[in-house]
């Protein structure tokens, strides 16, 4: 007792309170009361001022931050202590940074540390001694706690009996065993995630089709210390989580994650990081229960979901993007190992090419070319390979679409079954309770009418779903089916195909094309998913060639109208036969300029024309003293040599035929003998 002077007696005691967990906080009382009385004792002592420090219940003392022991530091540093007080070494902290901070402060501020056993003081060498102990062993303590329970956890994970939580769709029996969730909607619910996925290849398109659908998800909620499930709708981490979980294919596993700890901000962070290869993980217990899936299902999902993975760059496909490009996603270099890049220099023109020199400016550009040449090239060998499998995929579509209950139908009618049991559960709580009792009746009544809500509510979807569902196929559209099986590149080509549609069906069949440059030319290696190889070979298109090229008939055309009209004439005359521009436009007078200038043709000129001596129809007509009718009638019947480019176009009359025409007629006098009928007297 005589290590405590007046000085110490003089200033603060600290009443440090601390218990690692919220469990400890609410059950071990007596460890609280024991802490709360060291207030006394400081009384007892001679301190006048105490002051309680237990910001820190519930949290661990083996580094974590703790805002207690921390406000302890800053009053030691202030000089304001004279004693610290706790029960235990332990209570103050459980790792050797911690304590040997707090003894280095005491000892330079002269501060006691008092616990159960006794006072002591960090300044005194024995007292010093004993302190660094009693730290020590609290330190090993802990890590000898912490080592027993990790050691006994991986013991019962080995035997595949040690379970953190059970998933959802399965329950554990009384003898640990995993078993199937009794609950007919929940197992339907999580076959139908499995089998959407299976469908459309994304976790994220299966998350938005549940939504677009109504289809609601199973959630575990907890009601007291039983759990039951709710339905809600679909979140995206949970259909994630429901398809990487190796649980559903009959695996036990443990060790899947691996904890790493890092220095930041000069306090300790322990990181979380998720082993990918099965080999990595802890235990892997094949067929240790009923799954929902197969084993080889759920690698190839795993794969899938990693090629879709967009953020692992070069090393996976990626998902599959908007874009008419087919081959998006599956082009790698074969000089340097890279992805090829998708562009779109216009509307309908697709580029693909390596993206190492998008990195590097400095390094070329490998290979480059255009890509709707090499998407056809690829779907004809897809197409062939497809080809007898047509008349399968077609009887599978019949199957399909005539199937009475889709699984928007199942799921509806499964909730309603589920809705009515709630009905029925609900009318037996409120038979069975006194009708005079209204506190609880009113309460029973309400819970009844909201489940005869809920019944309503899915009677009329189920209703309307039955309201909509396709009536059985008609002979007309079972042949059509079969048609379109014996036709598969004009069932590729149409219009409702979709390029999403291509791409899954593209990557449903092909691993992955490398491609090099050579030459001319660039070569592909088709690596198909079963395995086999095939070469192909591509002619590049010839810098400063396209395909929106003018046909020679129309450039032609523009040609020889151009010695006869204006550019707004011309596009008129050609436009009436239906000749389009290389892009499908029709012509104006702008494009006709434009091709004009790009192959050197010459503009009219006004004149130019008589100059040459032609004459129009109504030109020929003036010059007869008679309309275009009769002159047109001449031209048809072969007596007036005319020349017209094409249908349509100006008929041309050159002067010296007309004068001869005009001499022959005068001779000849009129072609029948009507009396009265008078000659063509040309003036």
């Amino acid at each position: 007792m005589n290590k405590i002077t007046a000085e110490h007696l003089s200033r603060l005691a600290c009443v440090y309170v601390r218990q690692s967990t919220q469990d400890q906080v609410q059950n071990n009382l007596e460890s609280q009361r024991r802490q709360y009385a060291l207030v006394e004792r400081a009384r007892q002592l001679g301190w006048e001022r105490v002051e309680v420090i237990d910001d820190d219940l519930g949290r661990s003392g083996s580094g974590t931050l703790r805002p207690g022991f921390e406000r302890l530091l800053g009053l030691l540093c202030d000089g304001g202590v004279g004693a610290v007080l706790s029960i235990e070494a332990s209570r103050l902290a459980r790792n050797g940074r911690d304590w040997h901070t707090l003894l280095e402060f005491c000892s330079v501020v002269g501060t006691l540390l008092i616990d159960a056993e006794g006072v002591y003081d960090p300044v005194q060498m024995n007292d010093r001694l004993l302190l660094g102990m009693k730290g020590t062993i609290s330190e090993m303590e802990l890590a000898s706690f912490r080592q027993r329970s990790h050691e006994a956890m991986k013991q019962k994970a080995k035997r595949g009996e040690l379970y953190m939580h059970v998933p959802i769709g399965y329950v554990r029996t009384v003898d640990d065993r995993l078993e199937k969730e009794p609950d007919e909607r929940v197992r339907a619910a999580i076959d139908l995630v499995f089998r959407k996925f299976a469908e459309l290849g994304s976790a994220r398109r299966v998350y938005f089709w549940l939504g677009e659908q109504g289809i609601e998800m199973p959630a575990v909620t907890s009601a007291g210390s039983a759990e039951r499930h709710e339905w809600k709708a679909p979140r995206y981490h949970s259909v994630l989580s429901l398809l990487h979980n190796p649980i559903y294919a009959g695996a036990y596993t443990h060790g899947r994650s691996k904890t790493s700890v890092r220095i930041e901000d000069g306090r300790k962070r322990a990181v979380r990081t998720h082993q990918r290869r099965p080999e990595d993980w802890a235990v892997l217990i094949r067929d240790h229960h009923e799954g929902y899936i197969d084993w080889d299902v759920y690698c190839a999902n795993r794969e899938l979901m990693a090629h879709n993975t967009n953020g692992h760059g070069s090393a996976v496909r990626g998902s599959i993007r908007g874009g008419s490009a087919l081959l998006s996603g599956l082009l790698r270099c074969g000089h340097c190992g890279a992805k090829l890049g998708v562009n779109y220099p216009g509307p309908t023109s697709i580029r693909y090419q390596c993206t190492t020199h998008i990195l590097s400016r400095d390094h070329a550009c490998c290979v480059m070319f255009g890509g709707l040449g090499a998407d056809q090239l690829v779907a004809g060998q897809v197409l062939r390979c497809l080809q007898p499998l047509g008349l399968q995929a077609a009887v599978q579509a019949i199957e399909q679409l005539q199937s009475v209950d889709d699984e928007r139908l199942a799921q509806k009618r499964l909730a309603l079954q589920r809705a009515r049991y709630e009905v029925n559960r609900a009318q037996r709580q409120y038979d069975a309770v006194d009708p005079a009792n209204r506190l609880v009746a009113g309460s029973l009544e309400k819970r009844w009418n909201d489940a005869l809500a809920v019944q309503s509510r899915l009677e009329e979807e189920v209703a309307e779903l039955m309201r909509q569902r396709p009536d059985a196929l008609s002979d007309e559209t079972r042949q059509a089916l079969m048609a379109l099986a014996e036709d598969i590149p004009r069932l590729w080509e149409h219009p409702d195909t979709t390029p999403d549609v291509r791409k899954r069906i593209v990557r449903t069949v092909i691993k992955e094309i490398v491609v090099t440059s050579d030459g001319d030319s660039v070569r592909f290696i088709v690596h198909w998913q079963g395995g086999d190889h095939t070469e192909l070979s591509l002619k590049k298109t010839p810098i400063g060639a396209h395909r929106y090229v003018t046909s020679a008939e129309t450039i032609g055309l523009i040609t020889s109208l151009a010695r006869m009209q204006p550019d707004e004439r011309i596009a008129a005359t050609i436009n009436r036969p239906g000749h389009r521009t290389a892009h499908g436009q029709t012509w104006t007078a702008a494009r006709v300029c434009s091709i004009r200038k790009g192959h050197s043709i010459a503009a009219y000129r006004e004149g130019e024309r008589q100059e040459r001596g032609e004459l129009t129809v109504d030109e020929a007509a003036t010059a007869l003293n008679v309309t275009h009718t009769p002159v047109l009638r001449l031209i048809h019947q072969k007596e007036l040599s005319a020349r017209q480019v094409c249908r349509n176009a100006p008929w041309t009359i050159r002067q010296a035929d007309l004068d001869e025409f005009l001499a022959v007629r005068t001779e000849q006098g009129p072609s029948t003998h009507v009396a009265g009928q008078l000659g063509l007297d040309i003036q």
